[in-house]
């Protein structure tokens, strides 16, 4: 067993902490997580190390938060009440049928919450804010800003949040988060009532500024789901423009920069340039920047608060699968951009995917750290895709870390006015995390019979390498839209250099159809839902199905890999968990097969000084839920322990009285914040 450090010791070490220079800390300091990913370098790191494999399994719930989500205010002539959710959604909807594109939702609980001074603080799919005391659970306040009383925020997923951002200048301490009504909105971190020094009474409008922000005058504007970052007195933050349009005109999603204590508007990033002489405008052709959107930063941010630099990871324009209407590159779509803290100049970029229609957003923001290249140290950064390319940088001047090869692609769709990028970048180092491209010879072969089946289930699909086309007839593209990574992203050890990435191994079919006769549409094509048929007849069915739930692609079907950044190399992969459901198949369970990776969610890890945390869904050495904790240096799962409900936001951890703690969300009937400790 590790050594124990004495009580005062460890106070020490607390002091010690705490005293570092901002600047110069990667990774939570003084035993709090003041930032989404632990700090802006977006390491999600704490040296914690009370915790370790030994003890791991000896975790016991110290306290479980029910979401606040559950039961909301409502006022009467007595007074305010609390009322179940769905009784009050019941009322709202019957006094207005139309109020919401979707019914909201309490269950997709993603935060990650911050802990300072003892109170842990979150926000919830309804986009309230809640403080919590972090010894006991109990709720301190809670923030509701009401917005399901106004009606849906945009699709895809309305109710969905991931968290919030904490500032404090000595004498004065706010909690900000984006809300679904397009606000950017600020509150006493002691008491959650409105920040009266910010914007307008503790709102600043996101929408303002923002072309055809309110594409539907009965629909709310873009929100943002994901928490803002602050980096000394600046906030900065992304958006969340939905995706799923019949139009090809959409709001962009500008990265936005606001003053932390008055709410004043700094500078915002173009993603999608403005005017004809803008950088980057020329690679929209027939000036398409006038109209496109989305361009999301809709992931976490990262910043290095020494450079004063912050990196901005760029979404697909609008429509995510068909770009006909935007012939060209599309900058800043599916980039990386380091911006100048304060003014929001552009610095570097870098793009990922040209003229994309994979969906494949940069859907989590970079993995900041410093390593040594050839003998050289370096400021590095790390960027984690959903096509399972690690892409890494200078972060100082941009410039790979290895070379990035451009190569040529497929481009032969049958997509009327498609016109696809002859060229793609891709990384010479690291090699990909997770199966790209889907052959014949991917398919899952454990046995002859099954072997058969996944083939008759691609037939009449387009197979093919990563980048090809997408088609009428359906092409299998993998990594899924979804992503190989998600937006949990990475996370990295500082003191080793080392990227821990967890990801899936799935695949997307889209399909296309022309917009109905009277159908508001100024797309080519839209995407096809349910039972709707091609256009052109093409393949019956939606997606390649195996029979009886098996699974279509040899495993492993989700997996943790780590990769040494100061020599681009993999370490090690495992499987994430046994994947039992598919080991005990009828037709394969006996057959002694090792493990094939479980059901994972899209949540990232946990890295301490000790270990390496990451969540299963369903899959693991238990029959549900664990949080399983894994050997840095060897990928060995050491200890699990279960959960109530399966995890939904990625875990964090804090010291407190002497005590170290790992908070998690998790969902299920009610969903809920559970924190583990030690038995003393």
């Amino acid at each position: 067993m590790s050594p124990r450090m004495p009580n005062l010791g460890r106070a020490l070490l607390v002091i010690w902490l705490g005293t570092v220079p901002a600047a110069a800390q990667q990774g939570a300091a003084g035993g709090e997580w003041r930032s989404y990913a632990a700090d802006a370098w977006g390491t999600k790191y704490s040296p914690l190390d009370q915790i370790d494999g030994e003890n791991f399994g000896d975790l016991e719930a110290a306290w479980r938060w029910r979401t606040a989500d559950s039961h909301l205010p409502v006022e009467d002539e007595h007074g305010v009440s609390f009322v179940a959710a769905e009784t009050v959604f019941e009322r709202l909807e019957a006094q207005n049928p139309k109020l919401w594109v979707r019914r909201p939702g309490i269950a997709r609980l993603s935060a990650t919450p911050l802990m300072v001074d003892g109170v842990l603080y979150l926000a919830t799919p309804l986009y309230q804010a809640a403080a919590i005391d972090a010894r006991t659970g109990e709720t301190l306040w809670i923030h509701n800003p009401r917005v399901y009383e106004s009606g849906s925020p945009p699709l895809p997923s309305p109710w969905n949040h991931r968290g919030v951002a904490y500032w404090e200048d000595g004498e004065e301490a706010r909690i900000i988060w984006g809300t679904g009504d397009g606000y950017l909105t600020a509150v006493d971190a002691r008491t959650g009532l409105l920040a009266s020094g910010f914007g307008d009474n503790g709102r600043v409008s996101l929408e303002e500024g923002i072309p055809r922000a309110r594409d539907n005058p009965n629909r709310l504007p873009p929100p943002s789901r994901s928490p803002p970052l602050v980096v000394g007195d600046t906030i900065v933050v992304g958006s969340s423009v939905h995706d799923y349009l019949l139009k090809k005109e959409n709001a962009p999603g500008f990265a936005r920069a606001y003053d932390a204590r008055t709410g004043r508007h700094k500078w915002d990033f173009h993603t999608v340039p403005q005017s004809a002489d803008e950088f980057g405008s020329d690679t929209w052709l027939d000036e398409a920047w006038r109209y496109s959107g989305n361009t999301n930063v809709w992931g976490n941010i990262a910043a290095d608060p020494e450079l004063g630099y912050v990196y901005l990871p760029t979404s697909t324009p609008t429509s995510d699968y068909y770009g006909g209407h935007r012939i060209g590159d599309n900058l800043f779509a599916e980039s990386l951009i380091c911006v100048d803290l304060e003014t929001g100049q552009r610095v570097w970029h870098f793009q990922m995917v040209h003229h994309g229609v994979w969906d494949y957003d940069n859907p989590t923001g970079p993995n900041l750290l410093d390593i040594t290249v050839d003998g050289r140290r370096v400021k590095a950064l790390a960027q984690v895709t959903k096509q399972g390319y690690v892409y890494a940088f200078d972060r100082v001047t941009g410039e790979p870390l290895w070379p990035i090869e451009e190569r040529p692609v497929a481009t032969d769709t049958d997509l009327e006015g498609e016109l696809l990028a002859p060229s793609q970048p891709f990384p010479t180092r690291p090699a990909p995390f997770e199966y790209q491209g889907a052959t014949l010879d991917d398919l899952i072969d454990f046995t002859p019979e099954v072997r058969q089946m996944a083939v008759e289930a691609v037939e009449g699909f387009r197979l093919g390498p990563l980048y090809t086309p997408l088609s009428l007839n359906g092409t299998v593209f993998r990594p899924s839209a979804g992503g190989g990574a998600s937006w949990g992203g990475g996370a990295v050890d500082p003191e080793t250099g080392m990227l821990y990435i967890p990801s899936r191994n799935a695949h997307s079919v889209m399909r296309f159809r022309e917009p109905e006769p009277g159908e508001e549409s100024t797309l080519r094509y839209v995407l096809s839902r349910g039972g709707a048929p091609f256009i052109a007849g093409g393949n019956p069915r939606r997606t390649p199905v195996m029979p009886r739930g098996l699974p279509l692609w040899k495993p492993p079907y989700s997996r943790m890999t780590a990769i040494d950044m100061n020599t681009g190399e993999h370490t090690w992969m495992t499987p994430l968990g046994n994947g039992d459901r598919v080991r005990n198949h009828p037709l394969l369970r006996h057959l002694d097969l090792p493990p094939l990776g479980g059901d994972s969610g899209r949540n990232g890890p946990l890295v301490t000084e000790t270990l390496l945390v990451q969540s299963l869904t369903a899959g693991g050495t238990g029959d549900g839920p664990q949080l399983v904790a894994y050997d840095k240096a060897s990928g060995e799962a050491l200890a699990a322990i279960d959960l109530p409900g399966g995890a939904i936001g990625s875990p964090m951890t804090y010291l407190l009285d002497g005590r170290q703690y790992i908070a998690v969300t998790v969902g299920g009937e009610t969903p809920a914040l559970v924190a583990y400790r030690l038995p003393r």
